[in-house]
């Protein structure tokens, strides 16, 4: 599974989620001088979605090592477990973005995506025609990452 090049964390949800209180505790330090109270909340912040993310990395974690084990069972291909690696690296793709850059030979990355959309692994977010290729997406991915239902 390819890593994260840098670490990623934002806060930003947290604080989203919490907007009345991140305001008032920021009235609080400039009205009241209320670090303690800033503290305490931002400290919050940050453990609660560092628990976010840990959950989301897990069902990442947990869903690559469930189609990893598919892919090997029911796919009958060298490629793949590549063509997963691909899927997980960029999960909204334009299928010739993936025929021409997974390092698979053509014909078989598109008897793979062709695999993949049939068992459910990818959904097509925008058909293809004339020149304009399909669009492809990875909704399970996706849904984790995003922490709720979006395709």
């Amino acid at each position: 599974m390819p890593l994260l090049s840098s670490p990623s964390f934002y806060i930003s949800e947290y604080l989203e989620s919490h907007r009345d209180e991140y305001y008032d505790r920021l009235l609080a330090v400039s009205r009241d001088n209320d670090w303690t109270g800033w503290c305490a909340f931002f400290l919050t912040a940050l453990t609660e979605q560092a628990r976010t993310y840990q959950e989301k990395s897990q069902d990442l974690l947990t869903l690559y090592s469930e189609l990893r084990d598919l892919v090997v069972e029911v796919i009958p291909s060298q490629y793949g477990g590549r063509a997963l690696d691909r899927i997980f690296d960029r999960p909204i793709f334009r299928s010739i973005d993936f025929v021409n850059g997974a390092g698979i030979p053509k014909s078989t990355a598109r008897r793979l995506l062709n695999k993949f959309k049939s068992r459910g692994l990818l959904t097509e977010v925008r058909q293809g025609g004339g020149r304009r290729s399909a669009m492809l997406a990875f909704p399970e991915l996706l849904n984790i990452a995003e922490g709720r239902t979006v395709l």
